[in-house]
Protein backbone atom coordinates (compact mmCIF):
# COMPACT_ATOMS: atom_id res chain seq x y z
CA UNK A 1 0.00 0.00 0.00
CA UNK A 2 1.45 3.33 -1.02
CA UNK A 3 1.22 6.55 0.95
CA UNK A 4 -1.43 8.04 -1.35
CA UNK A 5 -3.47 4.82 -1.37
CA UNK A 6 -3.42 4.80 2.41
CA UNK A 7 -4.82 8.34 2.53
CA UNK A 8 -7.37 7.69 -0.20
CA UNK A 9 -8.66 4.65 1.69
CA UNK A 10 -9.34 6.91 4.65
CA UNK A 11 -11.39 9.17 2.40
CA UNK A 12 -9.13 12.14 3.12
CA UNK A 13 -6.45 13.36 0.74
CA UNK A 14 -4.93 16.61 1.99
CA UNK A 15 -3.66 19.03 -0.61
CA UNK A 16 0.06 18.68 -1.30
CA UNK A 17 1.83 22.02 -0.73
CA UNK A 18 5.03 22.38 -2.75
CA UNK A 19 8.26 23.38 -1.06
CA UNK A 20 8.41 26.86 -2.61
CA UNK A 21 4.89 27.71 -1.45
CA UNK A 22 5.60 26.22 1.99
CA UNK A 23 8.70 28.40 2.39
CA UNK A 24 6.72 31.46 1.32
CA UNK A 25 3.77 30.76 3.64
CA UNK A 26 5.42 28.82 6.48
CA UNK A 27 3.95 30.98 9.24
CA UNK A 28 0.40 30.55 7.88
CA UNK A 29 0.93 26.78 7.49
CA UNK A 30 2.21 26.53 11.07
CA UNK A 31 -0.91 28.33 12.29
CA UNK A 32 -3.09 25.85 10.38
CA UNK A 33 -1.18 22.87 11.81
CA UNK A 34 -1.43 24.31 15.30
CA UNK A 35 -5.20 24.61 14.79
CA UNK A 36 -5.34 20.87 14.05
CA UNK A 37 -5.05 20.74 10.28
CA UNK A 38 -2.61 18.32 8.68
CA UNK A 39 -0.48 19.81 5.91
CA UNK A 40 1.30 17.59 3.37
CA UNK A 41 4.55 18.99 1.96
CA UNK A 42 5.81 17.73 -1.36
CA UNK A 43 8.25 18.06 -4.23
CA UNK A 44 7.10 17.91 -7.83
CA UNK A 45 3.59 17.08 -6.63
CA UNK A 46 4.71 13.99 -4.70
CA UNK A 47 4.14 13.88 -0.93
CA UNK A 48 7.36 14.04 1.12
CA UNK A 49 6.38 15.00 4.67
CA UNK A 50 3.49 15.90 6.93
CA UNK A 51 3.22 19.00 9.07
CA UNK A 52 0.99 18.03 11.99
CA UNK A 53 0.11 19.55 15.35
CA UNK A 54 2.11 18.38 18.33
CA UNK A 55 0.38 16.37 21.00
CA UNK A 56 0.22 18.14 24.36
CA UNK A 57 3.18 17.30 26.57
CA UNK A 58 2.08 15.16 29.46
CA UNK A 59 3.71 15.91 32.77
CA UNK A 60 5.81 12.95 33.85
CA UNK A 61 5.24 11.55 37.29
CA UNK A 62 8.38 10.67 39.19
CA UNK A 63 8.41 7.94 41.78
CA UNK A 64 5.69 5.86 40.18
CA UNK A 65 7.59 2.61 40.81
CA UNK A 66 7.27 1.54 44.39
CA UNK A 67 10.21 0.06 46.22
CA UNK A 68 13.68 0.93 47.30
CA UNK A 69 17.14 0.42 45.90
CA UNK A 70 19.54 -1.71 47.85
CA UNK A 71 22.32 0.57 49.16
CA UNK A 72 24.81 -1.72 47.35
CA UNK A 73 23.43 -0.32 44.08
CA UNK A 74 25.58 2.77 44.66
CA UNK A 75 28.80 0.87 45.42
CA UNK A 76 31.58 0.98 42.81
CA UNK A 77 31.51 -1.88 40.30
CA UNK A 78 34.04 -4.68 40.65
CA UNK A 79 37.02 -4.14 38.33
CA UNK A 80 36.16 -7.04 35.99
CA UNK A 81 32.57 -5.81 35.50
CA UNK A 82 33.73 -2.23 34.99
CA UNK A 83 36.23 -3.44 32.38
CA UNK A 84 33.44 -5.28 30.56
CA UNK A 85 31.27 -2.16 30.47
CA UNK A 86 34.18 -0.06 29.22
CA UNK A 87 35.08 -2.62 26.54
CA UNK A 88 38.50 -3.41 27.99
Amino acid sequence: MTWSTKWTNLGVMPEVINVHEAKTHLSRLLDKAHAGEEIVLGKAGKPYARLVPLKPVRKRTLGFIKGELDPAFFDPLPEEELAAWEGR
